[in-house]
């Protein structure tokens, strides 16, 4: 049995570099064993931060061939996930991706397919499951105690990103190296989320995007989407990048009452008598359910979240522990952002589950005819401490 993971990174950018300097010293039963990275900057960086121990590659092949890791870790561009992914199941590796799980259903699949036909373990970086705040709405939305959701709504405008942001990256914010904009960079953790807590998925969706509205980019920078799902509730997903100061709130109504995300807290509108047994019963005319305003003790602290995704990965693969983000429902998210865009480019509703082929079709126009040149500096790397 073993008693050690030896990680590979793939990718030294933000989060690798992050990740590395974690597996280094907070991750029990995990070893740092080598890192890959195309540009020579990065691993210069390597050199200079890791122990001598901790092998570079330039060479995503010479890595799955060395015999020097058991998993994997891939934090390279979007489009890449899949692709390393399936490459590093053919050679026997254990799989941990950063999010998005891709940037196209249709490659996911694969990814998925892959990882089916293997007996590795797979996980994703959603690191927001961790977060106690968020396992508790999804306990309380799971055991029945909100009754059956009629609505969800998530305004989620806290992502300001700069002009000098964009610029840092010559990848960013473009349909040919990142493949969207803040619903694939900044929104793949909400859009996991509201799916994850609910347990629900829509059925259609219709969505408007704005595309460099705010900064000198491509893709889309400001989304508004309305969903349907198959109990007839509704939902609503407003995000941007480029509003100051912005939102974090998430709404989900039920028969028994509203749940309320924000600030940090779990606040629960609880109704006394449910909606519906209320409205059969009373015969005054105007009036409403009592409501009780309660505020849901929640564990404090944010349950790990980088840290505690690789902390669980790790005991998956030693100790058998269930995942606590399989790698298989990153597809979920992504088919959530794919069919906002859909609905965008196509000016009209999409239905669940999309037609991946037509999304491939419309994303592969997109990068064909883009000729968006940036300004600014290219190619550095920021401080992603604080982020997600």
């Amino acid at each position: 049995m073993e008693t050690t993971v030896r990680f590979g990174i793939i990718g030294i950018g933000n989060m690798g570099r992050a990740h590395a300097l974690s597996l280094l010293e907070e991750i029990q039963g995990a070893e740092l064993a080598a890192v890959c990275d195309l540009r020579p900057e990065s691993l210069e960086w390597a050199g200079e931060h890791l122990p001598d121990h901790v092998l570079k590659f330039s060479h995503t092949g010479d890595l799955f061939t060395s015999g020097a890791i058991d998993a994997v870790l891939i934090s390279t561009p979007h489009y890449d996930h899949p692709t390393l992914a399936v490459e590093a199941f053919k050679h026997g590796l254990h799989v941990l991706v950063e999010k998005p799980a891709g940037v196209y259903t249709k490659a996911v699949q694969e990814m998925n397919d892959a990882a089916a036909e293997s007996d590795r373990i797979f996980g994703i970086m959603y690191n927001q499951r961790t977060n106690p705040l968020y396992q508790k709405l999804r306990d309380l939305i799971g055991s029945g105690e909100l009754g059956e959701i009629r609505r969800t709504n998530w305004i989620i405008t806290n992502w300001y990103r700069s002009q000098s942001y964009y610029d840092s990256g010559g990848w960013r914010a473009t349909w040919a190296g990142e493949g969207g904009g803040v619903l694939l960079n900044q929104d793949p953790h909400q859009l996991d989320l509201w799916q994850w807590t609910t347990g629900m998925m829509p059925t259609r969706v219709r969505a408007f995007c704005q595309f460099g509205k705010y900064r000198k980019i491509e893709v889309e920078d400001d989304v508004t989407a309305y969903v349907e799902y198959e109990n007839g509730a509704t939902g609503l997903f407003v995000t941007t990048t480029g509003e100051a100061p912005g939102t974090n709130r998430f709404e989900v109504t039920g028969d028994n009452g509203k749940i309320v995300l924000e600030d940090g807290k779990l606040t629960f509108w609880r109704l006394r008598t449910p909606e519906p047994q209320f409205n059969a019963e009373y015969k005054g005319g105007f009036g409403s359910p009592e409501c009780w305003k309660c505020e849901i003790p929640v564990e404090s602290g944010d349950g790990g979240q980088h840290k505690g995704i690789l902390r669980n990965f790790t005991n998956a693969i030693l100790k058998g522990t269930p995942l606590l983000a399989p790698g298989e429902e990153g597809i979920l998210g992504l088919t959530l952002s794919n069919a906002i865009y859909l609905s965008a480019w196509t000016d009209n509703w999409v239905e669940l589950p999309i037609d991946a082929d037509l999304f491939y079709e419309k994303l592969a126009e997109k990068i064909q005819r883009s000729n968006f040149q940036k300004d600014g500096t290219q190619g550095a790397t920021l401080d992603v401490s604080g982020t997600h």
